[in-house]
């Protein structure tokens, strides 16, 4: 009978509950660790499946089975932890991995596993197997980590809203026929979207969801003739996707076309390409709504203070008269009064709600200074890029305003204002 010491079975138990979930946790190792220990933290959630699996399997004994998935995974891994990643769990081929440093750490991990993927499949087409091909889908918001289970059985694991979006956005990269996408909410927390190839890709309703959620793709880890097109024509891309939000669809099936020319592999101009067709022969328009869109004031959405709710309803009530306004008439010029309130909404909104949480001692007062940088940072983007237009791109830039305002403002105040709204009530109530 072999004799082992605490620390050989706490090293073992690590390859079972990774040592950084332990730490997240605030303990010093496994053995410290009790049922329902948990805690709230920001993190992005990488979820990879690979595709076909089922007809790599079928032609493997189940040895070799075993064999295959280990190889593949023991490649991923250390690229995953290079880039702080902790791997939550592996359900046969598929992964889940937190990052809790930040979206850039976790697409840097995303397009490493994607390189580390085209190495190896170097390596299997030259002893005569077939390339294997893998989606992945990213998504970044609070969630509870901790231990779930008996007493004789638990695991480590993270449960949150944000958690089932990453997953069903890793879903949708065999209906686009693409290897990396992101929410919207792993974009806009990005230091710099410039640094990688990104280009928005759509805008679907998901389930649980009242309002359309923005998905964007990242083509850095596409073969290099393919991320090089995709490059190119990313602007002529999404003015296409404008186009055809706005009903616009024989000039936005042009656009499509010409991404095509330049790369017959754009897995994605061609699902809009084929909408385009399908919407040109059935009037069916296979979009979300977007320039239907209202978004409702609730009494859900207040967070209990009485000036910050005011200034979300007016958020509100501007957002629906814009998209009103668009809807009718398409003029770019009316863009106007929801740009000059916003710069307002900027200056002062963002201020007085962090002083609040400052006040109150938000544990999160970081997470939003953070978020309102970036929409700041966006913001003041998007108004030199409309200065600098000479009006031909209204449609492009009408889209971009409308899904800068939606999905940022809208969605964090329904999303991280809320929160905070949560916090004042049940942690620290405060009288008006």
């Amino acid at each position: 009978m072999n004799n082992h010491s605490l620390d050989d079975i706490v090293s073992a138990y690590s390859r079972f509950v990774p040592h950084q979930f332990v730490q997240l946790l605030g303990k010093d190792s496994v053995v410290d660790i009790d049922l329902g220990e948990s805690l709230e933290k920001k993190m992005t959630i990488l979820f990879s499946d690979m595709r076909d699996f089922t007809t790599l399997s079928e032609s493997m004994t189940p040895r070799q089975n075993f064999e295959f998935i280990n190889t593949y995974l023991e490649r991923m891994e250390p690229v995953i932890t290079k880039y702080h990643g902790v791997i939550d769990k592996y359900i046969g081929d598929a992964i889940m991995a937190l990052f809790p440093t930040g979206p850039d750490d976790a697409l840097d991990g995303a397009i490493g596993m994607l390189d580390t993927l085209a190495a190896y499949n170097k390596e299997r087409e030259a002893i005569g197997h077939r390339p294997i091909f893998i989606g992945i889908g990213l998504n970044t918001g609070l969630m509870m980590l901790g231990t779930v289970g008996g007493r004789n059985r638990m695991e480590s694991t993270v449960i949150s809203d944000a958690v089932n979006l990453a997953s069903r956005v890793e879903s949708m990269t065999k209906s686009y026929g693409t290897s990396l996408l992101i929410t919207e909410h792993t974009y806009c927390g990005l230091k710099d979207p410039s640094r990688y190839g990104i280009r928005f890709a759509d805008r679907v309703m998901v389930k649980g969801k009242t309002q359309p959620q923005s998905v964007y793709e990242v083509f850095d880890g596409d073969p290099p003739a393919m991320r090089d097109a995709k490059r190119r024509t990313t602007r002529l891309f999404e003015k296409g996707v404008a186009y055809y939000y706005f009903r616009e669809v024989p000039r936005a099936l042009e656009l499509f076309r010409a991404c095509l020319a330049e790369c017959r592999e754009d897995s994605l101009a061609g699902v809009y390409a084929d909408r385009c067709e399908r919407y040109m022969e059935t009037g069916i328009h296979e979009g979300a709504g977007e320039i239907d869109l209202t978004v409702e004031w609730t009494n859900d959405n207040k967070i209990g203070h009485a000036d910050i709710d005011e200034q979300h309803r007016q958020l509100f009530d501007h957002v629906n008269r814009f998209a009103e306004t668009i809807k009718r008439d398409r003029d770019f010029t009316l863009a106007g009064p929801v740009m000059d309130f916003l710069d307002e909404y900027v200056r002062t909104h963002f201020k007085d709600e962090e002083e609040i949480m400052e006040k109150q001692g938000y544990p999160f007062l970081d997470v939003q200074k953070d978020q309102h940088e970036r929409f700041t940072e966006y913001f003041a983007a998007l108004k030199r890029e409309i200065q600098e237009s000479d009006g031909s791109d209204r449609y492009f830039l009408l889209f971009k305003i409308q899904v800068l305002i939606v999905d940022w403002l809208v969605h964090h105040t329904c999303g991280s204002d809320r929160h905070l709204g949560r916090f004042l009530r049940l942690e620290r109530p405060i009288g008006e």
